[in-house]
């Protein structure tokens, strides 16, 4: 049975409930699903253009690899990218505060199409694709019901579990 998180932007006080999907990127959705709840601020992205995302600590026991990879995302594709400490800027990391951390984990929604994850610094940056964004309503009474105990994990708040991110 499909396994389901809720993402939220609190502070725009907007969800989207996202299916992972376990059968392309199983090391990833498995790692995600472990590590859940995650939360931190939201920034939106210079270079891939229609993304927000959020910087987290490594959180994975070993690392998923590449799995269900793409350079071109498109929109609800959720990504999970891993950064070796080495590869991410000096400045970038300390506007982030986390130039201590050995490496970071960059969790990015898109939002729209003609995304390209080139950057000019490293080359292509490729993500793995581990559950598509879907719209609040297409998860109806029925399937929630059915879904009772593999509720969307994150946070608690009344009996329920979000993925909780908001905007800096």
């Amino acid at each position: 049975m499909a396994k389901y998180m809720k993402i939220t932007l609190e502070k725009r006080g907007i969800s989207c409930i996202a299916r992972l999907l376990e059968e392309d990127a199983p090391r990833t959705c498995a790692a995600i699903w472990e590590a859940l709840p995650q939360g931190g601020p939201v920034y939106h992205a210079k270079y891939a253009r229609n993304e927000i995302y959020s910087i987290v600590p490594r959180f994975a026991q070993t690392e998923p690899g590449i799995e269900n990879p793409t350079v071109t995302p498109i929109p609800g594709d959720l990504c999970y990218f891993s950064f070796p400490s080495g590869m991410l800027d000096r400045q970038f990391k300390e506007e982030k505060g986390i130039q201590q951390l050995p490496g970071v984990i960059d969790l990015a929604l898109f939002y729209g199409r003609n995304n390209l994850l080139l950057n000019a610094d490293v080359g292509w940056v490729v993500g793995n694709v581990f559950p598509l964004a879907q719209r609040r309503r297409r998860l109806g009474r029925r399937q929630r019901l059915r879904h009772r105990g593999r509720r969307p994990r994150g946070y608690s708040e009344g009996g329920q579990r979000y993925l909780a991110l908001w905007i800096s």
